[in-house]
C-alpha cells in the first residue's frame, strides 16, 4: 500500500516549538514532516514534492554569517508557504524586503495584533471581537516588506505582524500561532491547510495500515528488532509482528538499569501477551560491573553505549538468517539527532536512524 496523502514540509530553523507546529497540523489530519534546513536541498524538494511549506521560527538572525536559509527554489515551487517568526524574516530577506536588528522593537511574550488592510483567507475567524492575543518571541524585526506583500495585521512593536502575497500564496507572521498563548492559532493553521487544498485524510489508523504494508515488503526475510520496552521500540515491534509474524525476533538487552521489576514486565508482555519471539539478554552483571566506581556522566554514557552495541550484536548474530534490522525511534528523537546548526548530537548519533525506513538490511 503506497502512501497517497498530500504532504506538508516544515523546514526547521531551530525553534524550540517546531514540534508544536507538527502537532497542530496532525490534529487537522494533515501528514507533515519536519526536516532541518540544511537537509532541504533542491533535490530533496523535488523528491518530497510538498503541497505546502512552513518555515519555522528559530533563534538565529538573518544577519549572521551562515544564517539558516532555505534553498531559493522553495519560493518557486508554486505552493503555499507560511513563514513563522524567524521564518517570516527569512521570507522578507530572501524576497526583497528588509530586516533590522531590535533597537527597542524586540518582543518576548503576549502581544495584541489588530487587523490592517482588507480581509485575508488565512485569518478567517480572526478579529471578530477586536484585536487578537498572540505570542511574540523575536529580537530582529521586519522593517520593510518584500514586493508583492501587503500588511494584514499589526502590533505595537511589529508593524508587519501579519503579511501576505496573495498572488503567490505566501503568508508570514511574526508571532507563534502554534503555542497555547496564541488562542486562535489553530484556526490560522486550519485556514492555511484548507487554502492549500489538503484533504485532511491522514489518521493514525491510516498510518498503521500503511506501515504494515511497507514492512511486508521484506518478503520472507527474517527481522531482528532492538527492544527496550519503551513506547518507541514497543510500537515498532508490535507493528512488525502484525505484518510478518514469527519472521520477527526481538532482542531485549537487560542492562540492570531499569526500574525494579520492569525487565520481567517487558518479557511477560512480549512473550506472553503478544506472543512475539524474544531473546532476553540479561547482561546486568556485565553492565553494572563496568560502571562500578565510574562517576563521570559522559564516561557512563559511553560505557553503556559501547556495551549495549556489543551485547546486541552478539545476541542478534545468534538469530540465524536474519536479513533486516529494525528499531523504533520516536519522531522527536529523529529531529533532535541533528541540531538546527547541523551538528549531530552525540547522545543520539548511534540510535536514531531506523524508524523512518524500517526495517533495513542487517549485516
Amino acid at each position: 500500500m503506497a502512501q497517497t496523502h498530500d504532504r506538508l514540509l516544515i523546514i526547521d530553523f531551530g525553534s524550540q516549538v517546531t514540534q508544536l507546529i507538527a502537532r497542530r497540523l496532525r490534529e487537522l489530519r494533515v501528514y507533515c514532516e519536519i526536516h532541518p534546513f540544511q537537509k532541504v536541498t533542491d533535490a530533496f524538494l523535488r523528491d518530497f514534492a510538498p503541497k505546502a511549506v512552513i518555515l519555522s521560527g528559530g533563534p538565529a538572525s538573518v544577519f549572521e554569517a551562515g544564517a539558516p536559509m532555505p534553498p531559493a527554489s522553495v519560493f518557486t515551487l508554486g505552493v503555499p508557504i507560511l513563514g513563522i517568526c524567524y521564518g517570516q524574516q527569512v521570507m522578507m530577506h530572501c524576497l526583497g524586503g528588509r530586516v533590522e536588528r531590535g533597537h527597542g522593537t524586540a518582543e518576548f511574550g503576549r502581544a495584541l495584533v489588530t487587523p490592517a488592510g482588507g480581509p485575508l483567507e488565512l485569518l478567517q475567524g480572526w478579529f471578530e471581537a477586536g484585536p487578537e492575543q498572540v505570542w511574540m518571541s523575536h529580537g530582529d524585526h521586519v522593517s520593510a516588506i518584500a514586493p508583492g506583500f501587503e500588511v494584514y495585521g499589526t502590533s505595537p512593536n511589529a508593524p508587519f505582524a501579519i503579511t501576505a502575497d496573495r498572488a503567490r500564496r505566501f503568508y508570514a507572521v511574526q508571532f507563534h500561532p502554534e503555542v497555547h498563548h496564541t488562542p486562535k492559532g489553530a484556526e490560522l493553521y486550519r485556514n492555511f491547510v484548507r487554502m492549500a487544498g489538503f484533504r485532511g485524510d491522514w489518521t493514525m489508523g491510516a498510518f498503521r495500515a500503511e506501515a504494515v504494508a511497507r514492512i511486508r515488503a521484506v518478503g520472507s526475510g527474517r527481522v531482528i528488532c532492538g527492544l527496550s520496552g519503551g513506547v518507541d521500540s514497543s510500537v515498532a515491534a508490535v507493528l512488525i509482528h502484525e505484518a510478518i509474524g514469527a519472521q520477527l525476533t526481538c532482542v531485549f538487552v537487560d542492562h540492570g538499569l531499569l526500574r525494579q521489576g520492569e525487565a520481567a514486565e517487558v518479557v511477560a508482555m512480549f512473550r506472553d501477551a503478544y506472543n512475539i519471539p524474544l531473546i532476553h539478554a540479561d547482561e546486568s552483571a556485565r553492565f553494572l560491573g563496568a560502571l562500578e566506581g565510574v562517576s563521570d556522566p559522559e564516561v557512563k554514557r559511553k560505557t553503556i553505549g559501547r556495551l549495549f552495541i556489543d551485547v546486541f550484536q552478539h545476541h542478534a548474530a545468534a538469530v540465524g538468517g536474519a536479513e533486516f534490522l529494525a528499531q523504533g525511534t520516536l519522531y522527536p528523537d529523529v529531529i533532535e539527532s541533528v541540531s538546527f546548526a547541523g551538528a549531530v548530537r552525540r547522545s543520539r548519533s548511534r540510535a536514531t536512524t531506523m524508524w523512518a525506513g524500517f526495517p533495513r538490511r542487517w549485516g
